[in-house]
């Protein structure tokens, strides 16, 4: 539900009823992971999804008969029969299983808190006891870095150790169950916690201030990333010109990117093609722990870039984590195409994607590779920036054909 944040903190601050139903757990092939949510409020509006549309429908239903009656928490589970093939299930032939749980804004003082840090894209995750005993079940507590919390699950002990449990989660940035046991020894009987984490935005760097830089900005926003286009041109790098991007900074490049600390999220984007600046630029960035490093040119300016750096003391292994020529090979031309190649290539990357048609037979869900550069859960914990703009594997064999003459 944090991927709701901005939208479910209006509601608490109006003091307006909502229950939220939310994946716990996915089997098989589903359109949602872990944390996403559905959410309906008291005067009938619904946010997010869980499954793309296949139960929906059925899932709002149930949502409203919990704000009109029985305000327990409750446990539905959703799959695919033969039997029942256009009846309410997911088509994709999955199973999920979703937690609903009403909340009462005046009740819950800690979880407008939550909303809010969340909303303003703070560190914070909210742990839930999905399975359990009744007395139990539903309680949450809101966990901050450091392991400090608010609220209880209904036992101090419990509370501690589901505290160190999302802790764990919030420093990865990652969402997910968390089952405890009755070896354990915190209950009588087993119980699974579902801690949802927010963590901030990861940082999207492109470097070069063209008009692919302005596209790929509009479309870092859209995926979720905080985005800057950087350029030591003044006379080019203004607002004016990416209207989209989170910051637009005036500076030698390689000197902004040595005052950054960036981490395992990071995805920096070069996109000037000019040696003055891409040698000590890419010498800076192949060294840092980011997740992705990629570089515009033709295949000649690539050859000759490699040499460059080569003569600069990277290794073989650093420029083995270059990616140039950028993007997949989608038939790209324009730099709203090029953009979106270079975008797809970023997320295939970050998902340990092949970059192949579907119809060959590849799995459409799958789960995160663990080989992949990117941190595993990224896309659970900032799904919440991809709703919408409000701002006005290696492909070396497929350059984008907008990028050949460079």
């Amino acid at each position: 539900m944090l991927e709701l944040a901005t939208e479910i903190l209006e509601r608490v601050r109006s003091r307006t009823p909502f229950v939220t139903a939310t994946v716990t757990r996915v089997e098989g092939s589903a359109p949602r992971q872990p944390g996403a949510s559905l959410v309906v409020d008291a005067d009938g509006a619904v946010l997010g999804n869980v499954s793309g549309g296949c139960v929906d429908s059925a899932v709002y239903q149930a949502c409203q008969d919990m704000l009109r009656a029985d305000r327990s928490p409750k446990t539905l589970r959703f799959g695919y029969t033969d039997d029942d093939a256009i009846g309410v299930g997911l088509t994709c032939g999955g199973t999920i299983t979703l937690f609903l749980r009403h909340h009462d804004p005046g009740a819950e003082p800690g979880l407008e808190a939550a909303y809010a840090d969340a909303a303003q894209d703070k560190p914070v995750a909210v742990a839930t006891l999905v399975r359990g005993p009744d007395a139990h079940l539903g309680r949450m507590l809101v966990v901050r870095p450091g392991g400090h919390y608010e609220g209880s699950l209904g036992d101090e002990r419990l509370d501690e150790v589901a505290a160190g449990h999302a802790t764990d989660l919030l420093h990865t940035g990652t969402s997910g169950v968390v089952e405890i046991g009755v070896a354990d020894g915190y209950c009588q009987e087993p119980m699974t916690l579902l801690v949802e984490c927010n963590t901030p935005a990861p940082r999207m760097l492109i470097f070069g201030a063209i008009d692919h830089a302005a596209a790929l900005a509009r479309l870092g926003v859209f995926l979720g990333y905080r985005v800057t286009v950087c350029d030591a041109r003044a006379t080019f790098a203004t607002p004016d010109r990416f209207p989209y991007a989170d910051e637009v900074v005036v500076d030698w490049p390689h000197r902004y990117l040595a005052a950054q600390r960036l981490d395992g999220s990071t995805v920096i984007c070069v996109l000037t093609h000019d040696p003055k600046v891409d040698v000590p630029l890419l010498t800076a960035a192949l060294r840092l722990p980011v997740g992705y490093v990629g570089a515009m040119g033709s295949r000649r300016t690539h050859e000759q870039r490699l040499a460059r750096l080569r003569e600069a003391g990277l290794t073989d292994r650093e420029l083995g984590r270059l990616h140039s020529p950028i993007g997949l090979d989608i038939g790209a031309r324009t730099p709203q195409e090029t953009a979106l190649s270079i975008a797809a290539e970023i997320v295939a990357q970050r998902l340990g994607g092949t970059g192949v048609p579907l119809r060959t037979g590849v799995p459409i869900h799958r789960a995160v590779s663990s080989s992949a550069g990117f941190p595993p859960a990224w896309t659970a914990t900032h799904l919440h920036h991809s709703a919408g703009i409000t701002r006005p594997r290696r492909a070396h064999d497929a350059v984008p054909r907008s990028q050949e003459s460079r």
